[in-house]
């Protein structure tokens, strides 16, 4: 499960950077579009999740 959470994060990171730059520029509009703040958002409900987790696998010891 944290290896696929960690992909999945490494490609919303992607696809972030890709809308951002402007590659993805036929169909999304560059710079700060939805594409990017949904893809930031998702990363980090990643980010909180794995960190929850952590912090209860370490409650659990």
């Amino acid at each position: 499960m944290a290896k696929m959470l960690e992909l999945l994060g490494l490609v919303l990171v992607a696809i972030m950077t890709l809308g951002f730059v402007g590659v993805l520029q036929p169909t999304i509009e560059p710079g700060l579009s939805p594409l990017f703040w949904g893809c930031a958002g998702g990363t980090l409900v990643i980010i909180m999740y794995r960190k929850m987790k952590r912090k209860q696998e370490e409650k659990e010891d």
